[in-house]
């Protein structure tokens, strides 16, 4: 299975899918378009569509 990472166009936060955000409940291998619309940035609060992919 290959995994995607995803970019805050912020703050540069990185949301990589094999490791997910444990801290706000995303679990690791969750999919960038399975995690909730209202999730945020966890380092500057950006909202899910300010991120963009990165490979």
């Amino acid at each position: 299975m290959d995994y995607r990472r995803y970019r805050c166009m912020y703050c540069a936060h990185v949301y990589d899918e094999a490791r997910g955000d444990p801290d706000s409940g995303i679990p690791a291998g969750t999919r960038f378009e399975d995690i909730p619309d209202d999730w945020m940035c966890p380092e500057c609060g950006a909202s899910k569509a300010d991120y963009e992919r990165i490979d």
